[in-house]
């Protein structure tokens, strides 16, 4: 008798959390490892990264209670004008989300194939970036006149600032580029709405992909896998997508079918997601700013977008398309 399919994770976040739980739904044996990293304080959710996650855990209550965001004011390009755009989402730290889903039924003992939820990635693998920005994180308290239900995104000379108000008296801001003290003192939007602040630490946010980002034996997803740039959000979201495939591609390993052209559709896809990332961030940053900063990180961006452009046409026509959180082979369908 064949020794059943079973799957080691490495990470206990969204990706790996979210893994589990569709791996253990397909009867798929899990062992999990714990990470030792800080967990992000503040989570913005967007709507759509509330109904992906509502809709795999089967949970309509799960960002009942959290302080919501009605408004995104952006204060962006030359021109500086303030912009108020609607937007429907949450604001939720990793921790605070991480205990409301369920908690997967482990095996003890380790699976064949491994998921790297987390780094480090096998010796071989390296991590590309696509750009040098870094980001200050503070903790922040609100004026009393501050709005919030509205979260703040200003551009300014050397960088750009984020303020995701957290309840209704305390924030996070975050500060792009330049010291967090040089921009806010040229900002016209967010400085009004802070009162106090404490800089609680730093971290890259240039955009990043692991290569390879799989091997016969293991895959990365989730933040192991890429980071993307908080100017755009969806890196919750985006977590959740890779591990659905992620999820779906051993699933159908489980099942008997051929490893490679599974992994190969998985990287494929995890590469195409990169470089549409890029192509977004490019549109933003070129219209931030027009000094020196802004100019080297579209460049870097740029170098990003033609790497991936490269390596897809490397790659055949995706043999695969998901339905239902499994991968079905384009291959074998009959016409519809």
């Amino acid at each position: 008798m064949a020794a059943r399919f079973s799957v080691h994770i490495r990470g206990d976040g969204i990706a790996a959390l979210t893994c589990a739980h569709l791996l253990t739904r397909a009867d798929i044996g899990v062992s999990m490892e714990a990470a030792a990293r800080g967990r992000v304080p503040a989570l913005l959710l967007s709507a759509q990264a509330m109904h992906l996650l509502g809709d795999i855990f089967a949970r309509k209550d799960l960002f009942t209670g959290l302080h919501r965001i009605h408004t995104r004011r952006v204060a962006w390009g030359a021109q500086g004008e303030v912009l108020a755009i609607p937007h429907a989402g949450v604001v939720v730290s990793e921790q605070t989300l991480i205990g409301r889903l369920p908690t997967p039924q482990a095996s003890a003992q380790p699976g064949a194939f491994t998921i790297h939820a987390v780094k480090p990635l096998p010796d071989a693998t390296q991590h590309l970036r696509f750009g040098t920005q870094t980001a200050a994180s503070m903790a922040v308290t609100l004026r009393s006149n501050a709005d919030a239900g509205a979260c703040h995104v200003e551009a300014l000379d050397d960088g750009w600032l984020f303020l995701i108000p957290t309840s209704a008296a305390e924030g996070r801001l975050f500060a792009v580029g330049t010291d967090a003290g040089t921009l806010l003192g040229a900002s016209r939007l967010i400085a009004p709405a802070i009162d106090t602040l404490a800089a609680t630490g730093a971290f890259e946010t240039s955009p990043a992909i692991a290569q390879p980002l799989c091997a016969p034996t293991w895959l990365a997803c989730g933040s192991a896998a890429m980071t993307f740039d908080p100017i755009c959000g969806d890196g919750t979201a985006t977590a959740a997508r890779e591990a659905i495939l992620a999820s779906a591609a051993l699933s159908a390993m489980a099942r008997g079918e051929a490893p490679e052209p599974l992994l190969l559709h998985y990287g494929s896809l995890l590469t195409g997601a990169m470089r549409r990332h890029l192509a977004l961030c490019l549109e933003f940053y070129a219209s931030g700013g027009t000094g020196p900063w802004w100019a080297e990180q579209c460049a870097l961006l740029r170098q990003g977008h033609d790497w991936c452009t490269a390596q897809l046409a490397l790659t055949p026509e995706p043999r695969y398309r998901l339905r239902d959180f499994e991968l079905v082979s384009t291959e074998t369908q009959s016409p519809s």
